[in-house]
């Protein structure tokens, strides 16, 4: 009896090493937001096809997949990356490159996936994922009055207290200079053109610098999307910058927050199938399934993003309330809403692409000074 315990306790840990090293490895960015994918189509995915789904945290960028790479042992399957890198990740080859109504899916009316996705991909190596916002949100209880604009956010004479900003250049600069008094014209185009003008970006983070500098102000640095909703929750800041699903979802769990949408940054996030990945054939199965029509609508019913088919969202619409409580309404929530699109920029993947390190560089020299 002890030999056959044995044999089984050893034929279990062999299964077990066996389904982890076929389950495919997808990275995202943690909290709500993964864990809708997760819900939202990647555990759906995984019983359909039968391919076990796993989940990886990551903060963003290629320096990880690039340190796999070189070390030899790839270990992540599929990536879901900002524009800019499937730009840069698809010329350094880190990435697939899609023959894209090949590999994804038709609308359910046979419609080319081509055609059913918002817009064209900024790569051969991207496939469209969710658009959604850099906004701000500010804590109910701790603002006298109502912040409505992004100038508001810099305003620290009107709104004395800390803000929370991200991490990295991008999205800040944007920021600044639609606050500094650039309209940002059709889709943040003034904006950008000023960025590229001589001195544009310095004027960017002068602003910034002094918002972090100001008595009556202060930055804390974000990295991870669940912390400006903490940071708001517990009094630390009175305002943040962060992503409108992760603030919707602490609106929904109580958190007495506000969004504001003037200034927004109207963003996409991708997916990529990293070349060379451990399970390259069954991951691109659980790509084209987890952006299928139902996939990406999915994935509304726990976070308030806008799926990148047009075929999602009537999926959405004609099945209102759309959210998990069964009570809300969730199209009026995404930043694609007519009511949130009145002054928008929409986030430049070429710009960054092409600029991300000399402005990297500036960025990082002024937090140094701070």
């Amino acid at each position: 009896m002890k030999k056959i315990s044995k044999l089984l306790l050893a034929l279990s840990f062999v299964l077990s090493i066996t389904t982890s090293a076929f389950a495919v490895t997808v990275v995202s960015w943690g909290g709500a937001y993964t864990e809708s994918q997760k819900l939202g189509y990647g555990d759906p995915t995984a019983k359909k096809l039968g391919i076990p789904v796993n989940w990886v945290d990551y903060t963003g960028g290629l320096s990880e997949i690039n340190a796999q790479k070189e070390a030899g042992k790839i270990t992540w399957d599929i990536i879901d990356v900002y524009a800019k890198d499937t730009i840069i990740g698809c010329d350094e080859g880190i990435f697939v490159e899609f023959d894209f109504d090949k590999d994804f899916s038709p609308a359910p009316d046979g419609t080319k996936a081509s055609d059913d996705f918002f817009t064209s991909m900024p790569s051969k190596c991207a496939v469209g994922n969710i658009l959604y916002s850099w906004n701000y949100a500010y804590n109910n209880n701790n603002v006298k009055g109502t912040p409505n604009t992004i100038k508001d956010f810099f305003d620290t004479k009107k709104f004395p207290g800390k803000r929370s900003i991200y991490k990295d250049a991008m999205s800040n600069i944007e920021f600044a200079l639609a606050a500094d008094g650039i309209k940002p014209g059709k889709g943040g185009e003034k904006v950008y053109n000023k960025l590229l003008d001589d001195g544009g970006v310095d004027r960017a983070i002068a602003k910034i610098k002094a918002l972090c500098e100001d008595p009556n102000g202060g930055c804390v640095f974000w990295n991870a999307g669940a912390q400006p909703p903490e940071l708001l929750a517990n009094g630390e800041v009175i305002m943040a910058t962060g992503w409108n699903g992760r603030f919707f979802n602490a609106q929904m769990e109580g958190t007495p927050i506000t969004q504001v949408w003037d200034g927004q940054i109207l963003d996409y996030e991708y997916f990529a199938l990293v070349k060379g990945g451990p399970n390259q054939a069954d991951a691109m199965k659980v790509l084209r399934e987890m952006t299928s029509t139902e996939g990406l609508a999915g994935s509304a019913k726990y976070i308030a993003y806008a799926p990148w088919r047009k075929s999602s969202i009537a999926i959405i619409d004609a099945g209102e309330p759309w959210f998990k409580d069964g009570k809300t309404s969730m199209v009026q929530h995404m930043p694609t809403a007519p009511a949130n699109t009145k002054s928008y920029i929409l986030m430049n993947p070429d710009f960054w692409a092409d600029n991300q390190d000399e402005i990297g560089e500036k960025w990082e020299a002024m937090k140094a000074g701070l």
